[in-house]
């Protein structure tokens, strides 16, 4: 067995690989004068284990070719970061289902799919091969343990993502909730924890996704002058588009982790383990 990556996805391979005991395969990249990429995959075993993030078309592009390059090897696919995945249904006439589409045209020459929080687990069932989706809910709450925090309190930004803020909780048997907004006038909202105080407390703000921050940058200076100690960010796919991490810098927050899905020097958590672990399985 040999792992092999697309380029936004090396130091993922990398510890995936020292973690399994296998080798990493080499593989050549590089750009045509048109913008076309080329792909050469080094030397494979009968097994292949392929890491790459979707965070772009041109990394759609390069995974798709790099599966064809490891042809009459049996391929596990790793997406840690699945682009595309939030389109996953027909809002107006005439849009495609953006991640069907995506799904069944990487499903082509591999044995598997693993994916890690992907947006909706629904979007599986469009794979042509057997797929799982893993959650680094675990890893997070680690994370959260190694920061020492006076009475943590989980939160979601909103109530659709509290079942992941109450996974993330459940490692360290802290409380959790989600933040509500509350419209006090026609230019002031409030937000605040929905049911629990956040005084005299260190808060996480957890999520999936940090896309472009504003929901936790504005929640952040609430919840400091509600009385929390500290308050911290913390997700599993960090975009930080437009200037997010910037901002949620400046606004007070005390500490801001994503995974290495998406790498970046905001990359403090790592999928390594629990795709180790489902492999091995």
């Amino acid at each position: 067995m040999k792992i092999i990556s697309t380029e936004k996805s090396q130091v993922l391979a990398s510890n995936l690989a020292r973690m399994l005991e296998v080798g990493i395969a080499t593989k050549e990249f590089r750009r045509f004068p048109d913008g076309e990429i080329y792909i050469k995959a080094g030397s494979l075993d009968d097994e292949t284990i392929i890491v790459g993030s979707v965070v772009d078309s041109d990394s759609l592009v390069e995974l798709l070719i790099l599966i064809d390059a490891c042809e009459g090897s049996e391929i596990t696919l790793v997406i840690p970061y699945m682009g595309y995945a939030r389109q996953d249904r027909k809002f107006n006439k005439g849009e495609p289902i953006s991640a069907r589409a995506v799904a069944k045209a990487l499903s082509r020459g591999v044995a598997r799919v693993f994916t890690i929080n992907i947006h909706e687990e629904s979007v599986l069932e469009h794979f042509d091969v057997p797929a799982e989706n893993l959650s680094l809910a675990p890893e997070i709450g680690e994370y959260i343990r190694s920061l020492n925090l006076e009475k943590p309190l989980i939160l979601s930004p909103d109530a659709g993502a509290s079942a992941f803020a109450a996974d993330v909780a459940a490692t360290g048997g802290w409380d959790a909730d989600y933040l509500q907004k509350t419209r006090l006038s026609g230019t002031e909202v409030r937000i605040a924890p929905k049911n629990l105080d956040a005084s005299g407390r260190g808060v996480v703000i957890v999520d999936d996704i940090i896309a472009t921050g504003g929901t936790q940058a504005t929640a952040s200076s609430m919840l400091l002058e509600q009385g929390a100690t500290a308050v911290y960010a913390a997700c599993v796919h960090g975009i930080f588009a437009s200037g997010a991490y910037a901002r949620l810098s400046g606004a007070g927050l005390a500490g801001i982790a994503s995974s290495d899905t998406i790498e970046s020097a905001a990359s403090r958590i790592s999928a390594a383990a629990i795709i180790a672990e489902a492999i091995r399985r």
